[in-house]
């Protein structure tokens, strides 16, 4: 009689659990696919080469060294204000307000240095990062706030409070705030030379690209390995769980706020300390709604935000060379990206069903793989028989 093996073969073993760590990506990667067919038969519709169309949003997202710095310089505020998204959603809120928050910390960092003495840029830029962060962080968490006391839906609450945002920064950059010198293009007074952001050595690229990838390996860290962030999964999993268990959930939201407004607005601050010089119209770049589409393409994990916020910012990156090519416009990649956040949306209604098959995966597993020793023993003397 053949001999039943008690162990499973490694190499079964380790595609289930291969199989179980990528079932979270399907959704995503389905998305992708669908989002391809649709542009495709959207390009078809017009009478442009769908092939050569795709072939250059790769070669202007990476195709060269100035396309890689021109997607990196884009990525770096989308891996902040994609944590304003991600945070949030780990108790279980949906916030979309990273545009206001962005558009906050900016204005905070650009006249931060007019109402202070002249300090050496060691000690200014710190402080205004600091100005950006609490002014986003403030803003955001308003929103957690009126969810949590007065009932109001963060999702609506938060578009509505961007909206305000940035309608009060056209205000005070237009009116009050307004270099009277910027004629033209109205603008907050320019920032001293010694406190502009130099870019990382040997690239194009500012240090906010650096600091975005330290902030998603820290929120990575927190919300995996620390027991505020267990105690987030819990409030976000089931609030009266939380509760009944003694958590503090309204502390809880109120901190996943903050610190998702506080990414968003240093996103801000490295914007206009790096990029533009100034609190002006081009700071409002789209940058906090394009960050919830990362957010929801990395399923709202903090390290899978880096990859997919390099690949919407490759996918900005590559509009002008659709528009001088093909004679496409600039939005064409405006439409890819909408594309991808109706797939996204769509497959995330199976999620539900993902998990109850990940859940029995794990139970077959157990079953198969996690025997109890008696019952191998109980195999192996029935084998001899």
């Amino acid at each position: 009689m053949t001999p039943v093996h008690s162990a499973p073969p490694l190499m079964l073993k380790a595609k289930a659990r291969l199989g179980m760590a990528a079932l979270p990506m399907l959704p995503t990667l389905c998305a992708l696919a669908g989002t391809l067919a649709l542009f495709v038969l959207f390009l078809a519709l017009q009478g442009k080469p769908a092939a050569d169309a795709c072939l250059l949003i790769y070669q202007g997202a990476f195709g060269s060294m100035f396309a890689w710095q021109n997607t990196l310089q884009r990525a770096a505020p989308l891996l902040l204000t994609a944590l304003c998204v991600a945070l949030p959603a780990r108790v279980g809120l949906i916030v979309i307000g990273g545009e206001g928050a962005l558009a906050m910390g900016g204005l905070f960092a650009a006249v931060l240095p007019a109402y202070l003495p002249v300090l050496s840029p060691w000690l200014m830029l710190p402080l205004m990062a600091g100005a950006a962060m609490l002014a986003g962080g403030l803003w955001i968490a308003l929103c957690g706030a009126l969810r949590q006391w007065r009932g109001v839906n963060e999702t609506i609450s938060s578009l509505l409070l961007s909206y305000l945002a940035v309608a009060l920064f056209k205000h005070l950059v237009e009116g009050p705030l307004r270099d009277p010198a910027s004629l033209n293009k109205p603008s907050t007074p320019p920032l001293a030379e010694a406190y502009l952001i130099n870019p990382l050595p040997g690239l194009d690229v500012h240090w906010g690209l650096a600091w975005g990838v330290l902030a998603c390996v820290a929120a990575w860290v927190f919300l995996r390995h620390s027991v505020s962030g267990f105690a987030m999964a819990v409030a976000g999993g089931n609030v009266r769980t939380a509760r009944l268990v003694g958590l503090p959930v309204n502390r809880l939201v109120l901190t996943a706020c903050a610190m998702g407004g506080a990414a968003a607005g240093l996103a801000g601050m490295f914007e206009v300390a790096a990029v533009h010089g100034s609190a002006n119209s081009a700071l409002l770049a789209g940058y906090g709604f394009s960050g919830i589409l990362v957010a929801f393409a990395a399923r709202q994990n903090p390290l899978a935000i880096i990859v997919c916020a390099i690949v919407i910012g490759g996918v900005e990156a590559s509009g002008s060379l659709l528009q001088r090519r093909l004679d496409l416009p600039d939005a064409t990649t405006l439409v890819l990206q909408g594309l991808l956040f109706c797939n996204l949306l769509a497959w995330e209604a199976i999620t539900g069903r993902l998990a109850a098959l990940k859940t029995r995966w794990q139970q077959q597993l157990h079953t198969r793989f996690a025997a109890p020793a008696g019952t191998s023993a109980a195999i192996k003397e029935s084998s001899h028989v």
